[in-house]
């Protein structure tokens, strides 16, 4: 196991009605911003829950923030919370619009005058965050239990990630009943995102972390097991409950403590995403399978764990590896999400998207940075 430190405050706030309970989190005398996305909160009825639990607060409000949050939107909101003092945040949202409200958090007294700088390397520069609180409403990407975040740009088709330990949001409100209103689409992205958060740091370096590797099993094998339930549409308070903490886990540091981690798939898939447009799970599902079959011998002890303790295959070789990746694969179709770029019907330039990486994120990437350009162009193309 390797040296870490581990902190996180978050206060988790988890159960039926627990939206009722924002005022308890957040100082009544707050300029209060309220950040979410494109209105789905006032069609489910999030929103009139939110105001009636924050009667009497001094509101303000921002809406529009996107499903991969655009830096050019985020700085509107950086300049409102300028404007209007506003000293609290609340993202009521997804990861994306927590994300935006990191961003926004830590941009309103960034002391460069290019806030961009934040995801270009500069994030040790914060030193005055506004502070906020989340109430999630689609689970996925676990930014409502730590301080990373990724924002896009268009204009420079840049996807980037940064983190701070001053962006831990102070609270976040999860109710699994917000998620019955959710489409098939945002389901089914809600269980690959957190799959591969776990992946990610679990198919790397056998280190004898058994703790870890246990949780990061019971992990997959709950998302894997509640999955058709949560696409069937049926309204069950537990499987719903069981998928929100699922996701929350998989990335609030603690599976990862000790271990190596690996990312390369999400920077790939970044990359897609921004020159391509797909979702953000999609290309997880795309990319992570062919990662695992390129760098097979040096992921092998934990591919040949996965294989046996997540999918069950007895056999304990390199056939239970490929079975492994397959039916990981098989898993992903069933519940609606593709693995080949060519079902996309996309054409995409490997090397672009490599080339792109190499400048806005830089290589080589994985656990050991053994990841260059021309894996990365083979990787894309083993999708196909």
């Amino acid at each position: 196991m390797r040296n870490f430190t581990f902190e996180n405050p978050v206060k988790i706030v988890f159960g039926k009605n627990q939206i009722n309970s924002i005022n308890r989190f957040i100082p009544k005398e707050s300029r209060l911003l309220l950040v979410y996305g494109k209105g789905s909160i006032k069609s489910n009825g999030i929103y009139e829950q939110v105001l009636q639990a924050l009667m009497g607060y001094n509101i303000f409000e921002f809406a529009g923030i996107e499903v991969n949050p655009e830096y050019a939107t985020l700085i509107k909101a950086v300049e409102l919370c300028k404007k209007e003092k506003i000293d609290y945040i609340l993202a009521v949202g997804g990861g994306s619009v927590i994300d935006g409200v990191k961003f926004i958090s830590a941009a309103v007294n960034f002391p460069m005058a290019d806030t961009w700088q934040i995801l270009k390397g500069k994030q040790n520069k914060i030193s005055n965050v506004i502070k906020f609180g989340v109430v999630l409403t689609l689970p996925a990407t676990g930014s409502e239990m730590n301080s990373g975040s990724v924002i896009s740009r268009r204009e420079t088709g840049e996807k980037l990630a940064f983190g701070h330990s001053l962006l831990y949001p102070q609270f976040a409100i999860l109710d699994p009943e917000v998620t019955y209103s959710l489409p098939p689409r945002q389901l089914a992205n809600g269980i690959v995102d957190p799959f591969i958060h776990v992946t990610e740091q679990y198919i790397t370096t056998d280190l004898n972390t058994p703790i870890q590797d246990g949780f990061a099993e019971t992990i997959l094998k709950t998302l894997i097991n509640l999955a058709p339930k949560i696409l069937s549409g049926e309204n069950d308070y537990n499987t719903r409950a069981d998928w929100m903490w699922s996701a929350t886990n998989a990335l609030n540091g603690y599976i990862g403590n000790g271990v190596d981690h690996d990312w390369a798939t999400h920077k790939i898939g970044h990359e897609l995403t921004a020159l391509y447009g797909l979702d953000h799970a999609q290309t997880l599902a795309i990319i992570a399978p062919q990662m695992w079959r390129y760098k097979k011998n040096i992921k092998k002890a934990k591919l040949v764990k996965f294989a046996l303790n997540v999918w069950q295959i007895s056999k304990d070789n390199d056939d239970a590896i490929e079975q492994g990746i397959r039916k990981t694969e098989d898993f992903f179709r069933s519940i609606g999400i593709k693995t080949k770029l060519s079902e996309y019907n996309i054409k995409v330039n490997a090397s672009e998207v490599a080339n792109n990486l190499a400048i806005s994120q830089g290589v080589p990437i994985g656990e050991h940075k053994d990841i260059f350009v021309k894996d990365i162009i083979k990787i894309i193309e083993m999708a196909y």
